[in-house]
């Protein structure tokens, strides 16, 4: 490249993002990030254009869960920003790489109330490792660099950079060896460490000692990809194992210690607690059903972690694959002599299967409109072995984690730590993309896939073949069926969680290009699941369920403990 060649800082970004590894870039381009995207796609990258900033937000933040690689988000400048502002305290708060990229009114207007004018730095700041405009045209490439660096080291997280219109459109001369400052940029690189010896120790030591331990497998331990380590830990150890939502997988369920089923007694019962990537927050109830007398221990790469809403006997810093290694060399073997005939274990097993009976009941029913655990059944049965589930809604994702099963990790995806709705279908495009030959079925409740039924269109254009499943009660939580909304119509304001029965959703699957079914019954659903992962293209079924009328509210998740 010879001296005094010139690069747009549109160029300059795109060449960047190419030299961090980046493949895929989700956005929506307008002014002034236009002539960004055309320069990511002129660097083979392929950039997805998305019909809303939260999707193609979600939708990057779960790119980095799926890849340990930072999701990449490209927005326009102020409202562009504040949409994809979700997908960022998403990433934040599920400690997942991302790196959004927004546009930003020209640095002389600043101030004189320019296009969409905003403070982006000061307003992603808050929600993000690292936020930052780079100082010049000529430092986007060090910019970038810190961004991507700030969003996988220790914690993971979002970080952001701003961009303004007259960097995109502006030029930078290459210095006297005809650089461009891109060729130097260090990709990012994860440390991994190990915890401290003389702590991992104190952990054998008190696990050997257990009479009644549990293992509880979080997210965490997913996205740091710790499987292999920690399913040898658990079959040389012999503890029952409790995988959090996302955490399922990681230890296949099939396993036979996986006492999802027993849940809350298994809680309750263990007197040694053994957290692998989980935090102690609502969704492990706040630490509030654990035993006041047991002994907890919890692994996790952030500090900050440690002893939140309980107590913690000892605490290992460090990459948990490693850690995990560390407790396998330590732990001389089973803390029994035959772990599964133990009253502990035995009694959490029948626990289980005396659930699960319960559950196959309800699978059994032959009542139309279908409830929930016959709908999921039906599609359950049919799915291959490595799908990618994705779940969203209120009873349709709290109910489906008790019923669809995984074998391996990172196939579940759902709202996650901060229970976000409308994350479903970016969340579908990214995981079809990270993962081109398995199957993607989104199962999501009606008033979930309301936040992004357009984009459909997206996956379309993107030829991607998902199978989208609307579980359509025809409202929040609990609807109505005609008669009851009419009813309720004419008495005074319909409930607030009322939405209109029977909507169509599969009328816009055929609006885009997609294919659509309409089914009620067992055997309707069924058919429409098979024919669905047979065809190549994307396909929604939508499944009429049963409204389940005006009923308390109360979602699992949040009982009282």
């Amino acid at each position: 490249m010879a001296s005094g060649t010139k690069h747009t800082g549109a160029q300059l970004l795109a060449r960047s993002l190419k030299q961090q590894g980046v493949t895929v870039v989700f956005g929506i381009v307008g002014i002034p990030v236009v002539e960004v995207a055309e320069a990511i796609q002129a660097e083979g990258i392929r950039f997805v254009g998305f019909r809303n900033e939260q999707s193609c937000a979600y939708a990057a933040s779960v790119w980095g869960y799926l890849t340990q690689t930072p999701g990449v988000c490209l927005v326009v400048s102020g409202p562009g920003v504040v949409h994809a502002l979700a997908g960022v305290v998403n990433s934040q708060v599920n400690a997942w790489p991302l790196v959004l990229v927004g546009g930003a009114c020209e640095t002389a207007l600043e101030g004189a109330g320019a296009f969409q004018e905003a403070l982006q730095v000061e307003m992603c700041r808050p929600y993000a490792k690292y936020s930052a405009r780079p100082p010049s045209i000529a430092q986007i490439p060090a910019t970038v660099e810190r961004a991507f660096t700030h969003a996988v080291a220790g914690r993971p997280g979002a970080s952001y950079v701003d961009l303004p219109a007259d960097y995109i459109q502006g030029c930078s001369l290459s210095d006297a060896a005809g650089g461009d400052g891109v060729e130097g940029l260090r990709r990012f690189t994860r440390v991994a460490a190990q915890a401290n010896p003389a702590d991992v120790r104190r952990v054998a030591d008190i696990l050997a000692n257990a009479s009644s331990p549990l293992v509880v497998v979080g997210k965490g331990a997913a996205y740091a990809r710790a499987e292999t380590e920690i399913r040898t830990f658990v079959d040389k150890y012999g503890a029952p194992f409790l995988p959090t939502p996302m955490g399922k997988g990681v230890v296949p369920d099939a396993h036979p210690l996986n006492v999802s089923s027993a849940r809350s007694a298994a809680l309750r019962g263990a007197d040694v607690v053994l957290l692998l990537g989980a935090r102690v927050n609502w969704l492990l109830h706040f630490g509030r059903r654990f035993s006041p007398a047991a002994q907890i221990i919890q692994i996790d790469v952030c500090p900050e972690e440690f002893g939140v809403n309980i107590p913690v006997s000892v605490a290992l810093q460090g990459h948990l694959p490693l850690v995990v290694q560390q407790l396998i060399d330590a732990v001389p073997g089973a803390y029994a002599p035959s772990p599964a005939t133990t009253p502990y274990v035995s009694g959490l097993l029948e626990h289980a299967q005396r659930n699960a009976a319960k559950q196959d009941a309800k699978y059994a029913s032959d009542a139309v409109p279908m409830g929930y655990h016959r709908a999921f059944h039906e599609i359950k049965r049919r799915l291959p072995a490595d799908v990618v589930l994705v779940s969203e809604g209120a009873n349709t994702m709290d109910i489906a984690r008790t019923v669809f099963d995984f074998q391996e990790p990172r196939r579940r995806l759902d709202c996650a730590t901060y229970a976000n709705m409308g994350v479903g279908m970016g969340f579908a495009i990214a995981a079809q993309l990270a993962y081109p030959a398995s199957r993607v079925v989104a199962v999501v409740g009606d008033s979930a896939f309301g936040f992004s039924a357009m984009e459909l269109e997206t996956a379309v254009r993107a030829r991607l073949p998902l199978v989208v499943v609307v579980i359509n009660n025809n409202g929040i939580y609990f609807g109505l069926d005609q008669g009851d909304y009419d009813a309720a119509e004419k008495r005074g304001p319909l409930p607030s969680t009322a939405l209109t029965p029977d909507v169509r959703y599969e009328l816009i699957a055929h609006a885009v290009g997609a294919r659509g079914f309409l089914v009620r019954t067992p055997e309707e659903l069924g058919c429409a699941v098979d024919d669905a992962l047979q065809h190549d293209g994307l396909t929604l079924i939508n499944c009429l369920i049963a409204p389940g009328g005006q009923q308390k509210l109360q979602f699992a998740w949040m009982a009282g403990s």
